[in-house]
């Protein structure tokens, strides 16, 4: 009498067990005996990323690191019009793509531009081959007027895993802002600050790029 598919998986991966080490062992036998497969899945994940090559972006002031910026950081309320307001949301949308909430990072975007107008699960497909996303942001530039509008320019250092090779993935981008000017007749969402471009970041010897 032939032996069901999923019954002869389980006979295979019992045989092999003494073959195996103790957490392989372990996740072979929850499999076995009918262990719910996203924990599974889960706790697999979990120790590959235990022997994978740590992610250890470069320091400040080192080539691949954020601007060595040594001034004071401000300490209580944040004005949110400001370039440090600026820099709060870049945080809050690095936040969101590490949390994997992509529909609310993508609202950070302004409307009008590609990332802001494209459709939801094309964004999203943007970051699919990283199975983390992490960023240290650095100090806002000051910022710059034009047509109405005001625009800042954030350094992020972005570092993540690369999901097909477990491999670690740096770069540095330049995180464009832009809000309408406190002008009369504008709208508090218009006054808000919102993603506008996320470029390369210059090397140190290089002058970081201007909004345009």
């Amino acid at each position: 009498m032939p032996v069901a598919r999923n019954g002869y998986a389980a006979l295979l991966l019992l045989a092999g067990l003494s073959a195996c080490a103790p957490g392989e062992r372990s996740t072979l036998e929850n499999v076995a005996n009918g262990a719910n497969t996203t924990d599974i899945e889960e706790t697999v994940e979990a120790q590959a990323l235990s022997v994978m090559e740590p992610l250890n972006p470069p320091a400040p002031g080192t080539p691949g690191g954020l601007p060595d910026d040594r001034a004071p950081l401000i300490e209580g309320p944040i004005d949110p019009g400001t370039p440090q307001g600026a820099a709060q949301v870049v945080q809050g949308y690095y936040g969101l793509l590490e949390a994997k909430r992509f529909d609310e990072a993508q609202d950070l975007w302004r409307d009008g531009t590609d990332h802001g107008d494209e459709p939801a699960k094309a964004f999203a497909q943007h970051f699919a081959g990283f199975s983390e996303i992490h960023a240290n942001i650095g100090a806002p530039l000051d910022s710059e007027g034009a047509a109405g509008s005001v625009y800042v320019t954030v350094p992020v250092q972005v570092y993540a895993r690369v999901k097909a090779t477990g491999k670690p993935y740096y770069a540095l981008r330049s995180v464009v802002l832009r809000r309408t000017n406190d002008v009369p007749g504008s709208t508090a969402e218009q006054r808000r600050w919102h993603v506008y471009k996320i470029g390369a970041w210059p090397s140190l010897s290089q002058t970081p790029p201007k909004p345009q």
